[in-house]
Formats: C-alpha cells, structure tokens, sequence
C-alpha cells in the first residue's frame, strides 16, 4: 500500500510496547545484586541487551515524530505551529522526568536534573526545528556534524586535570562540562558525571534523527516490501558502521553515547522494527499477518500508553522503596523487600527470584496498560 502520509504503524505500537515492556523488566529486579548480565547496563564500554532500550526509544520517538509531522503537514498545519506544538510536548515530558527526580524528598537544593524523560524531551526540542524545516540531505548532514563535533572534542579537548582524549569515568568532557554548569545536581550514584548530561545528548540527538530519518522513508512512494529490504539493508550498514568506529574511533559505550554506540544502536533498531514492519504491515500472507497479530497484542497494548507506564512504573518503584513497614524487632523494612521477600524464599536461585519479582512487576504494569486500553483510554502528551 502506497500512501503520501501512512496512517498508524501496528508496527511502530509493537515496537514501542516491547521497548517499554524491556525498560519496565530490566529497571525493576528483585535484587540489583543478583542479575543476568543481559539484564543489566555494560560497567562501561561494551554493551548488554539492557543498553538497547534508551537508543530505542528516540529512534521510536523520530520515527513517530516524523509520520506525525507528514500527517499535519498534509492537513495544512503551519511550520510555526509545529514547532510551538512540539516544544510544548518537550517541556511537559521534561517536567514529568523532573518531578520524577523530586519524588519522594522533593530536595530541590540536590535534586538531578538530567533524567531520561529530560533527554527525550532535549532531543524531542532540538530536533523539531531540524524536521520542520531541513529536507532529508540535510538532516543526514547534521547528524554528521553533529557526531564529528562530539568526536573532536571528546578525543582533543584537554580536560583540566584528566588531559585530552580520557574516556574513564567522570573524566571526559562531557563530566566537565556537567560539573561546571549542573553542579550537585547530577546522577547520585556519581556525583561526578550524569549518564543522562548535556554534552552526550548531541549524539543522542542523532539516534532520533536517524529515526527521523526512517520515518520520512517511510512516506516515499516505494512499495513496503521494498522499504522493508532498504530498512534492512540501512540497519545492517549501521551496524557495520558501528564495530568500525569501536575498533578505530571511539569505544561503544552508553554513558558517553559515543558515536560507535549511536551507530549500533541505531542498526539494531532498523532491523527490530523491519522485523515488525514486515510481519505486522507489510507480509501480503494474511495467516501470517493474523497470527502475528495475535503473539504482539500484548506488546501493541504496551505501545499505546508507553509513556504513562515509563512513568508510572517509575513512580511505583519509588514508592515501595520509600514507605517502610515496621517488623516486630522495631526495625523497618521497605514496601518493596516486604514484597520480594517470599519470592527471594523460593527454590530457584538468586538470580531466578531477582527475574521473577521483575517479571511480576512487568505484568501488573501490563495489566494496567491492558485495563485502559479497554477503556479506550490513552494519554497522550
């Protein structure tokens, strides 16, 4: 089917819903202590399945923009509108992930600023004036650009007291410069750089525009099955692309977003969701196409109000760390490790009760998800 502006992609809800599904399974183990390796963020360099989710959902987050954009543009929205509309979604996703930080001690004198909601919503305002008004060529080179700069001055900038070129924790430059400008208002766990921080979000800005970039593939007069193969065939490249720059440029590491990580990622994420694209709106075998159907529903429900359960599970979360019950010694134990506690009793090893108190977290979240789509109910921001 041949359309100048597609309408809704099963595909891209199906993405979106396994993405979401993977953060909601790998933010919540019963034990951080005991985790599948898969399961958890590389130390530093390399990368796990666990690393794949952030990158994923900013080349979801392009990939809708630019489908959206191709929808009011064919309406006859103006380009001054589109702007104003995006950068009132980018701000309210920053206040969400703000007040996220602030949740429970609301300490604002130690408060992170930077979060995950906040890099969606930076890269969702950097990128709106880049789609309303760059055309395809010049889109491609921004990201160029925009990774050559990074490049240069993560490798030749002379960090005061690290020196050019260290990509340790806390001493590039991108550490530097959330020191300077974010102060005491970064990651806890650190203190001294931000996983999230400002200087490594113009890489990241580059993974949506790669998303970006697909979307508005997507709108070409090509058939679908050949815009499945070009998709496969761009994930692959980006790949390739990847494991070069990790062998000659940069190493792939998430916390730095470096461009061989930005490359990978992106890669996969062409191929993940070629996969969905051709199973879910592509395939002319209606069997396959039903049954295909039926095994994602449950990731498609997800997909439909990702961005209430990305923050409501965090929220969640949160809370049962923080309210505290008593026990009968006087001491305290967290709503959390009052809940996980006869699944840590069962026979099935650490790291199996660590996964199963994950898993279970993952299907009352479902269950919401699935109650409001029932109801028809879907928050959009």
């Amino acid at each position: 089917m041949n359309r100048d502006v597609p309408g809704r992609l099963t595909s891209l809800d199906a993405f979106r819903g396994f993405t979401i599904a993977a953060m909601v399974l790998v933010n919540n183990p019963g034990d951080w202590n005991h985790l599948y390796s898969q399961l958890a963020h590389a130390k530093w360099h390399g990368w796990t399945f666990t690393d794949t989710i952030f990158p994923f959902f900013l080349f979801i987050g392009g990939v809708a923009m630019a489908l959206s954009l191709g929808r009011l543009a064919a309406a006859g929205a103006d380009k001054p509108q589109l702007l104003i509309k995006l950068a009132k979604r980018a701000c309210l996703i920053f206040l969400i992930g703000f007040l996220l930080n602030l949740i429970p001690y609301f300490n604002f004198d130690k408060v992170r600023i930077p979060g995950v909601l906040q890099r969606i919503a930076l890269c969702t305002l950097l990128a709106a004036p880049i789609v309303v008004y760059c055309g395809w060529r010049m889109q491609l080179a921004i990201i160029a650009g925009l990774l050559s700069v990074y490049s240069g001055f993560m490798l030749f900038y002379p960090v005061p007291g690290s020196g050019a070129g260290v990509l340790e924790p806390g001493q590039d430059v991108g550490a530097y410069i959330d020191r300077t400008l974010l102060g005491g208002h970064l990651w806890v766990q650190s203190k001294t750089w931000d996983p999230e921080g400002l200087f490594s979000t113009l890489p990241a800005l580059c993974s949506q525009l790669f998303g970006v970039l697909a979307g508005r593939f997507l709108l070409n007069r090509l058939s679908r099955m050949e815009q499945t193969v070009w998709l496969l065939l761009a994930g692959l490249l980006l790949l390739w692309l990847g494991v070069i720059c990790d062998a000659i440029l940069m190493p792939i590491n998430k916390s730095l977003w470096t461009p061989s990580y930005c490359f990978l990622m992106t890669g996969w994420a062409l191929l993940i969701f070629s996969a969905f694209f051709w199973l879910l709106d592509v395939t002319p075998h209606a069997a396959v196409r039903a049954a295909a159907a039926r095994w994602t529903r449950p990731f498609q429900i997800y997909g439909m109000n990702a961005l209430f359960i990305f923050a409501f599970s965090g929220l969640v979360a949160k809370m049962l760390g923080f309210i505290k019950l008593a026990q009968p010694d006087g001491s305290t134990v967290s709503l959390g490790r009052t809940l996980y506690a006869p699944i840590r009793d069962l026979p099935i090893g650490a790291v199996n009760s660590s996964l199963l108190y994950a898993l279970l977290f993952n299907a009352c979240m479902f269950a919401l998800a699935w109650a409001m789509w029932r109801k028809r109910w879907f928050v959009k921001v």
